[in-house]
């Protein structure tokens, strides 16, 4: 068969996702903070959108009391049908003009703005820029780099010394731990020393390369900075920085940490104690000193851009009932602006191409309002199944915490399981419990010998509390919790999973948490 070229017609068909239902999919996912960007971004660009004031919402529902016969255009937004919008299909009723008079001097000329664009002499453009008010943002305070930093400038060190330092520092990780080793910081600031030679057409044979004595030198100068255990090269040297700071050398503790530092990770007490001459109970106590030093010193200075939570949704015990709110008073309310509805419906000003862009904006604007309700309207569906399916937990506490799926969830509120994952993904929920992360209501769960299930996140917090009170002397092992677990709340459950369960919640083993 001889190669070569063809063409051919096929009929077929594909699924497209229309853009505005992936628009619509991103707004479900937003969580609170994120979709009041989005929305004020989206007041720049559409100018068919504006802020619905409280003040003018009020006045129109006074107008209403008093026999208007119109009706104000962005009350009926919110119920409008969901389908693309036509400037033809507008009606020609007159709006009402603004209650408040203007001056010729302060009226702005919309009808040229919407034709000629912002960019016209009688545009908003400049207006807007001159006005244009900036949102308070958080700002990180002084993180370690700038903490050393600080504390250098203070030591009597020469511009030598000081470059050094700044090496040092520049390699010291967020939580103190210098992270390369003396030769590495000395290769990189020779090197630096070897570049800006060659750019100075200097001869590299006689450079002030620097040595190991001296990097040795501003360890130790490093090492003497607060806080105490900064620029250790691991744990072991972090300790005993830090017992040296607390003036605590040649004690019991120290020893344990220069001589037998991984017997006291394995928490054999009673070899310690025989190889050292004191007894377990001795050098149990000095163990227990050592806890409390910190085994990442950096992070009690190092401050990372500060994250606050905003609760999508509030849940609150009226009356012996919960209800449950949407938290989204501080949302930009829009509506569409009635000037545009206004000028838009003069058809005849407006050729092909501009009556196409004023439909695509009208289109957009419409269908985010709707979007929004749609939004809100979809959290609160999945947040009432969630309390009523949760009540005993809010009654009485998590180890009350029914296992939850989204498969659950979307099957009787009548939604896809993806888009309930989108509504509940970093959302928050304001409780009498607390504030929780939606996905903190959805869990596996086990069977008990009754029948029922019980959550997995429940059963964590039933082996902590079991953890908590147990005997220090006889501390309960794995198969111990199994028995407990499966005699009084009647809960099957391997001995695996409880070591598993145990791990997750940072939970020793029961030879690692015996005291002596």
């Amino acid at each position: 068969m001889r190669p070569g070229l063809n063409q051919s017609i096929r009929l077929g068909q594909e699924l497209k996702i229309n853009p505005r239902l992936y628009q619509a999919m991103d707004m479900l996912y937003m969580p609170l903070l994120d979709l009041q960007q989005h929305l004020k971004q989206e007041l720049l660009v559409n100018p068919f959108l504006e802020l619905s004031e409280d003040e003018e919402e009020e006045l129109s529902e006074s107008q209403d009391e008093e026999g208007d016969d119109h009706e104000s255009d962005t009350e009926s937004d919110a119920d409008a049908d969901s389908g693309d919008l036509d400037i033809d299909t507008l009606g020609e009723e007159p709006i009402a003009e603004d209650v408040v008079e203007k001056t010729p001097d302060d009226e702005v000329d919309w009808e040229e703005i919407l034709l000629e664009g912002f960019d016209s002499p009688g545009g908003m453009r400049e207006e807007h820029e001159q006005s244009e008010q900036y949102e308070a943002v958080t700002v990180s305070t002084t993180n370690l780099d700038d903490h050393l930093r600080d504390q250098l400038q203070m030591l009597d060190l020469g511009p030598r010394q000081m470059a050094l330092a700044e090496e040092f520092v520049g390699n010291i990780g967020d939580d103190g731990y210098l992270s390369a080793t003396l030769d590495d910081i000395l290769l990189g600031i020779n090197a630096s020393i070897e570049q800006a030679a060659e750019a100075a057409g200097r001869d590299s044979d006689d450079l002030p390369f620097y040595t190991m004595p001296e990097a040795e030198a501003m360890l130790d100068v490093i090492q003497r900075l607060d806080p105490p255990g900064i620029g250790a090269r691991d744990l072991r040297e972090c300790l005993l920085l830090q017992l040296r700071e607390k003036e605590m050398s040649g004690s019991l503790a120290e020893r344990l940490v220069r001589d037998f530092f991984d017997e006291l990770v394995a928490h054999r007490w009673s070899d310690v104690a025989k190889r050292t001459g004191v007894t377990p109970l001795e050098v149990q106590q000095a163990a227990d000193v050592l806890s409390r030093l910190s085994p990442k010193p950096g992070t009690a200075v190092s401050s990372g851009q500060n994250n606050y939570v905003m609760p999508d949704l509030i849940v609150e015990k009226v009356s012996g009932e919960y209800l449950v709110f949407t938290n989204d008073g501080n949302l930009p309310r829009l509506r569409l602006s009635k000037i545009y509805q206004d000028i838009a419906r003069d058809k005849k000003k407006f050729d092909a191409e501009n009556k196409e862009f004023i439909s695509n904006k009208l289109n957009s604007a419409q269908w985010l309002i709707q979007a929004i309700e749609q939004r809100r309207q979809t959290m609160l569906k999945v947040m009432h199944f969630i309390v009523d399916r949760q009540r005993e937990f809010f009654e009485k506490g998590v180890q009350f915490l029914k296992p939850l799926t989204l498969r659950e969830v979307a099957d009787v509120i009548g939604m896809h399981e993806s888009t309930v994952s989108r509504v509940t993904n970093e959302k928050y929920a304001q409780t009498p419990r607390g504030v929780l992360p939606l996905k903190y209501f959805f869990s596996s769960g086990l069977a008990t010998v009754d029948g029922e299930d019980v959550s997995a996140r429940g059963i964590k917090a039933t082996i902590e509390k079991l953890v908590a009170d147990e005997d220090p002397k006889d501390p309960l092992t794995d198969q111990a919790i199994v028995e407990i677990l499966e005699k009084t709340d009647g809960i099957k459950i391997a001995r695996r999973t409880v070591a598993k369960y145990r791990d997750q919640l940072h939970v020793l083993s029961a030879r690692m948490r015996k005291r002596v």
